[in-house]
């Protein structure tokens, strides 16, 4: 009897509902998919692929070419004294001169002045030096006083008649003194660049011999200059631009 009244008593009560398994996850949402993105990205990797192999096959194929490695002035040759070999990468567009033509570059002249540490291309070298339009070279022999301590190519001078017996006629003829250190020095150029000048050696303190110089000066001042260095009347100043 309590059994059955235990039974009916549960029978008229209403079942829960039952909650949702232990360890069952709740639906999501799909996953909205972006072809562009993932075809923009497959490209960069191509992109990044084909660059990489293109460095290799460039790095693969260098050349020995001649390198500069002192400056040479207008007119002159280079020498193994004066340059090296290097490796670049080849390219069809600059004209490289290479290692193995050194002796027929040796044959050749800078058409200008070449600065160190350059590399050498064809357009550098000629049968003869090049002299810009209005310009003109003209060639100095010049003892110790003459020039200033360490002149090289490059630099920027001024030219001043000095000395000479010419100065001293015209003062005679002007009925003036013709004191050798009178004012009657002047200047014959007031810019000129040197375009070559001879190294002097590092051990030798006084030259026993005239120093050779090239300047690059205006056409309308090459006479007067060519005439005063025959008569070694010529001295040469630093000036302001070097």
């Amino acid at each position: 009897m309590k059994i059955q009244e235990r039974t009916g008593a549960g029978a008229g009560r209403s079942a829960a509902p039952a909650g949702p398994a232990v360890g069952d996850r709740l639906p999501t949402p799909p996953r909205e998919r972006k072809p562009a993105l993932a075809a923009l990205a497959v490209l960069l990797i191509l992109v990044g692929a084909l660059g990489a192999t293109m460095l290799v096959l460039q790095a693969g194929e260098r050349i020995e070419v001649v390198k500069i490695t002192e400056e040479i002035p207008a007119g002159q040759t280079v020498t193994n004294a004066n340059t090296t070999s290097v490796m670049v990468a080849e390219d069809p567009g600059i004209h490289y001169v290479e290692w193995s033509q050194l002796a027929a570059l040796k044959k050749l002249k800078a058409v200008s002045t070449i600065p160190g540490g350059v590399v050498a291309v064809g357009e550098m070298f000629g049968e003869e030096a090049k002299v810009p339009a209005g310009k003109a070279l003209v060639g100095l022999s010049l003892k110790e006083g003459q020039y200033p301590t360490g002149l090289k190519s490059g630099n920027t001078v001024a030219a001043y008649r000095v000395g000479g017996t010419s100065r001293s006629d015209s003062d005679e003829a002007d009925g003036g003194s013709s004191g050798s250190t009178g004012g009657g020095d002047s200047v014959i150029v007031e810019q000129a660049r040197v375009d070559f000048a001879q190294e002097t050696k590092s051990d030798e303190l006084v030259s026993s011999t005239n120093k050779p110089v090239t300047l690059l000066v205006d056409s309308a001042d090459a006479a007067a200059l060519t005439q005063a260095a025959s008569n070694g009347e010529v001295a040469l100043v630093l000036v302001p631009g070097n």
